[in-house]
């Protein structure tokens, strides 16, 4: 039972990526931890490869219809990608299994699942507040592009990636938005690219030669995601994602809550 539900939420995890660019990954690392029973460390890989190779899927319309910013993706999506990379390949791997904070002994399992169901909690105060500047039409504006800021929450949102596997589509379209000027539509697009290219970066810098990667599980997940953005991206010619956003941020407020408390009670 909780696997079906588990290949169900890979579909919804590929279905809200198409409509509103973002949040994939905060539905794959507790469908893969919690119906899948995967360690927490080795759900952040697990749930990058997924993510990156839906998002890419999903990308392909807009770069068809010159819907990404190929600017921004430089200029946001590298700094993103080397520190992404370098997290994954170099920080995350030696954190030790058992560490102590504010003098308690806690498990990396254990860090990793409550900074992520943190980072969830925080996510959805931006997803259900709506962006007042953001702008559904085309106009893309002339004003100053901010590079510095831009490349900074690049490195910041490859962190991140690295260290609890989210794509950061929340914090890419945002940013995309209010510091590069660029229309919704174009913002999602750029936003799927470079979760595409975080991703898989991530899952790369952190596979090991003894790591026990389960590809038929992978597979499959990615199949069924890539699936749900398909139907996530016809849905979303019809329903803007401006009405959807809020909707989802509640649901990401309620399970991230769920997964700490969940944590907190049962450690």
């Amino acid at each position: 039972m909780l696997v079906i539900a588990g290949y169900i939420g890979a579909v919804l995890m590929g279905i809200v990526l198409g409509l509103i660019g973002g949040g994939g990954s905060i539905l794959t690392f507790p469908v893969l931890v919690y119906f899948f029973e995967i360690e927490a460390n080795h759900a952040t890989s697990d749930s990058l490869f997924i993510v990156g190779i839906t998002s890419f899927i999903g990308a392909i319309g807009y770069l068809k219809n010159q819907l990404v910013s190929m600017r921004s993706v430089l200029v946001f999506g590298l700094p993103s990608i080397v520190s992404v990379y370098f997290t994954k390949r170099y920080i995350f791997p030696p954190i030790p299994g058992e560490f102590p904070v504010f003098g308690v002994i806690v498990s990396k399992d254990f860090a990793v699942t409550v900074l992520f169901a943190l980072l969830m909690v925080i996510a959805s105060f931006s997803m259900i507040k709506p962006i007042k500047v953001i702008r559904q039409d085309d106009y893309e504006s002339t004003e100053r592009y901010r590079y510095l800021l831009i490349m900074i929450i690049g490195l910041a949102v490859g962190f991140l990636a690295g260290m609890v596997g989210a794509g950061g589509g929340f914090l890419i379209i945002p940013a995309l938005v209010i510091l590069a000027k660029l229309p919704m539509k174009k913002a999602i697009g750029t936003s799927l690219v470079i979760i595409f290219l975080n991703s898989l970066l991530g899952f790369a810098g952190g596979l090991s030669a003894d790591a026990n990667v389960n590809w038929n599980l992978l597979l499959s997940l990615a199949a069924l995601s890539i699936g749900g953005i398909l139907i996530g991206l016809k849905l979303a010619k019809n329903i803007p994602g401006s009405k959807l956003k809020p909707a989802f941020g509640w649901f990401v407020l309620a399970t991230g809550s769920l997964m700490l408390i969940d944590k907190f009670f049962n450690h």
